[in-house]
C-alpha cells in the first residue's frame, strides 16, 4: 500500500520547469495529460470506476455512481513554477485513504466518488477553479470556452484537442448532484499549522478575492530618440500602481494585493511600450473591504495613468465572495480528528463547491509557509497523518 509520499514520487518527474524552478503543469497541456493519465491508470487499478464529466474534471466511483455519495479530491494543474503539493498532495491522499479502507475490509454503505478539478489554478487561461465553476454553474459555458491562453488558444479549442468535447461544458448535472458532502485535503499555504505546532487543520473560511486586470496604453517610441518630455510611456504608471497596490492593502486588516504578472507590448529592450497590461490579486476578510481596496487603486490608476499622459481600462476577471465553511459540518470534523480551526487566503475548488454542497478542508502542515513556489513542502509523516485523517472522514461520513 503505498503512502502519499510514494504516491508523490511516482509524478515528481512530470511537468518540472527547468527556468522557474518547481512544476509547471498547465490544464489540458501535455503535462497536465500525463498527469491525468496517471490518475486514470491509479483509479483503475483500485477498481474504481472512472467517469470524465463535459468540463474536464474526471470523477471515480467506489463502488458506483449513486445519490448520496461522498466525495474528496483537488487537483492536477500548477501556477507557473509551483510547488509540489499544492493540489497533488489532495490526489494521492484521495487514493491513499481508500488503500487504507480497503485494507481494513471497509465498504461504503454510500457511493464514493474522488474527483480531479481542472484549471484550479487559472494557470493557463486565467480563471480559478474553471471546472468547478463550470460544474457549478457560477462560471457561465460562453464565456469560459472563449478564454484564450497566452499563444491565442481558445478553452475549447484546447478541450476538442484533449478529448473533451466542449458542446457539453456547462452545469454538471450527472456527478455533481449525486454528492451529498465534499472534504478537500490540501497542503497549508501558510505556517497557521506550524504555530500552533500541530499536523493537520480544519478550514473555517476563505477570504474574498478575486482578479483584475489593467490595461495601460500610451505611444509606443524609439527609447533612444525620444526626449523623456515628449513620452507618454505607460510603463510609468503602471510600476507605480504595483507599489501602490502594496501601500493601499496595508491600510486594511489582514488584507493582500500582489501584482504576479506584467506584459509590456511590444516587449523590447529599446522600446517605449505601446501598452502595459498587469493583473492584480487582491484579498481581504470581507467584500466591501476587498472591493474598497480595488475601488481605491483603480482611481489611483487613472491619475497615474493622466499624469504620464495615457489612458487605462480596468475589468474584473474572476471573483469570489467570503467563503464560511459549513458549521455542522466544520464541528464535526474538528471533533473527529481533534484538529484546530484556522482560516485561508487561497481559493480552492471547495469554496466553490460550498455554495452548494456541505463541504469541508483539510490541511497538512507545511513547515517552510510558502506556496506557489518549490519551496512548497511537508513532511511524509504528517502527509501519513492527512491521509489518514481523510480515510476516518470518508469512513464515518460513508457508512
Amino acid at each position: 500500500m503505498p503512502s502519499p509520499s510514494e504516491l508523490l514520487a511516482d509524478i515528481r518527474r512530470v511537468g518540472r520547469d527547468r527556468e522557474r524552478g518547481g512544476y509547471s503543469r498547465h490544464v489540458f497541456e501535455h503535462c497536465e495529460l500525463e498527469l491525468r493519465e496517471w490518475f486514470v491508470e491509479q483509479a483503475t487499478r483500485r477498481g474504481l470506476e472512472v467517469l470524465p464529466d463535459g468540463n474536464g474534471n474526471i470523477w471515480a466511483w467506489w463502488p458506483a455512481p449513486g445519490d448520496g455519495a461522498v466525495a474528496t479530491g483537488s487537483h492536477l494543474d500548477s501556477v507557473p513554477g509551483g510547488g509540489e503539493f499544492d493540489g497533488p498532495l489532495g490526489v494521492v491522499s484521495a487514493l491513499s485513504a481508500v488503500d487504507r479502507l480497503r485494507a481494513e475490509g471497509f465498504r461504503p454503505r454510500r457511493p464514493l466518488a474522488l474527483v480531479v478539478f481542472a484549471e484550479e489554478e487559472g494557470g493557463r487561461f486565467g480563471i480559478p477553479c474553471l471546472g468547478s465553476g463550470l460544474a457549478t454553474g457560477t462560471v457561465a459555458p460562453e464565456r469560459a470556452l472563449g478564454l484564450r491562453d497566452e499563444s491565442g488558444t481558445s478553452l475549447a479549442e484546447a478541450m476538442r484537442a484533449a478529448g473533451v468535447d466542449p458542446e457539453h461544458a456547462g452545469p454538471d448535472r450527472t456527478s455533481l448532484p449525486r454528492i451529498a458532502r465534499f472534504v478537500e485535503l490540501h497542503v497549508e499555504q501558510g505556517r497557521g499549522l506550524v504555530h500552533r505546532q500541530r499536523p493537520l487543520g480544519v478550514a473555517s473560511s476563505i477570504l474574498a478575492h478575486g482578479r483584475w486586470r489593467f490595461r495601460f496604453t500610451g505611444q509606443g517610441n524609439h527609447a533612444g530618440a525620444t526626449p523623456l518630455d515628449d513620452r507618454r510611456d505607460p510603463m510609468l504608471p503602471a510600476s507605480l500602481l504595483v507599489s501602490e497596490a502594496r501601500r493601499t492593502a496595508a491600510r486594511y486588516d489582514d488584507a493582500r494585493a500582489t501584482v504576479g504578472r506584467i506584459r509590456p507590448v511590444p516587449s523590447g529592450t529599446n522600446v517605449i511600450a505601446a501598452s502595459v497590461d498587469l493583473w492584480l490579486d487582491a484579498r481581504a476578510h470581507s467584500d466591501a473591504d476587498t472591493r474598497g481596496m480595488v475601488e481605491e487603486l483603480r482611481y489611483r490608476a487613472e491619475a497615474l495613468a493622466v499624469e504620464e499622459g495615457c489612458e487605462v481600462l480596468s475589468s474584473e476577471e474572476s471573483y469570489s465572495d467570503t467563503v464560511s465553511f459549513d458549521g455542522p459540518l466544520r464541528d464535526e470534523l474538528t471533533g473527529m480528528l481533534a484538529a484546530p480551526e484556522l482560516p485561508t487566503g487561497a481559493g480552492h475548488d471547495a469554496g466553490v463547491l460550498a455554495a452548494r454542497i456541505p463541504t469541508g478542508m483539510l490541511f497538512v502542515r507545511n513547515p517552510t509557509g510558502v506556496s506557489h513556489a518549490p519551496e512548497e513542502y511537508a513532511e511524509p509523516a504528517d502527509c501519513d497523518a492527512g491521509a489518514e485523517a481523510l480515510a476516518t472522514v470518508l469512513r464515518r461520513w460513508s457508512r
